[in-house]
């Protein structure tokens, strides 16, 4: 089997980096790990060398490239079909709040850039932002409430829609974001997970990159 090599940014502001990185460490895939330091002088240009679009993550699988954790969770799940539940409206639950995800909350990636050692940061609580909010919040009720009995986590056991989930968690941190019912011990549960725990302690050695902290860029 050809060994996997993942091209991502820093620990503690690529959240969706983060996405690809858990997702192969749950599959317990071996992978090979090439950091880019975003935002520098030639990051661009590094980025261009494996991705058309300059963004990580990157998945290199035997010479094929996949950009986009989308497409890596998709190309991923053809030899590893366990990734997407079993059950059929399970499933069809998973593929359609992952690609919610994927797609949608611009409002909460703008306003509150990810940075995981963040805290306290204060940001504007506009109407958007908050219904952002509160679209994750009902996302995590919801899936615990209709698939959650198996397990304890959205859909039941450990998945994939846990892993796309795992940045919100930590935003919500990051900015103080209150959570209460459902939504906050399902929240607590996920900041808890080895994988997640992991992926956090590897970040605390990351530099810090200015464009990254508050007021600046943001990498969503």
């Amino acid at each position: 089997m050809a060994r996997l090599t993942l091209i991502l940014g820093p620990k503690n502001y690529s959240s969706w980096s983060m996405r690809a990185w858990l997702l192969l460490r749950w599959l317990q895939l071996p992978f090979d790990e090439v950091t880019i330091p975003l935002y520098g002088e030639h990051s661009r240009e590094w980025l261009l060398r494996y991705s058309p679009t300059a963004k990580v993550p990157v998945l290199i699988d035997d010479g094929v490239t996949i950009w986009d954790t989308l497409a890596i969770i998709m190309h991923l799940a053809d030899a590893h079909p366990h990734i997407w539940p079993a059950d059929p409206a399970k499933r069809a639950y998973a593929r359609s709040i992952c690609a919610e995800m994927h797609a949608g909350f611009q409002h909460l990636r703008n306003s509150m850039s990810y940075n995981a050692r963040g805290r306290d940061r204060q940001v504007e609580m506009t109407p958007d932002l908050v219904a952002d909010i509160a679209r994750i919040r009902e996302i995590w009720t919801e899936g615990r409430r209709r698939f959650g009995a198996g397990g304890a986590w959205l859909l039941g056991e450990f998945g994939v829609a846990d892993i796309m989930f795992a940045p919100p968690a930590i935003r919500f941190v990051t900015y103080g974001v209150a959570l209460d019912g459902v939504a906050e011990s399902y929240s607590r549960r996920l900041l808890g997970h080895p994988l997640v725990r992991e992926w956090l302690t590897l970040g605390q050695a990351d530099a810090v990159i200015p464009a990254c902290e508050l007021g600046g860029t943001g990498i969503a």
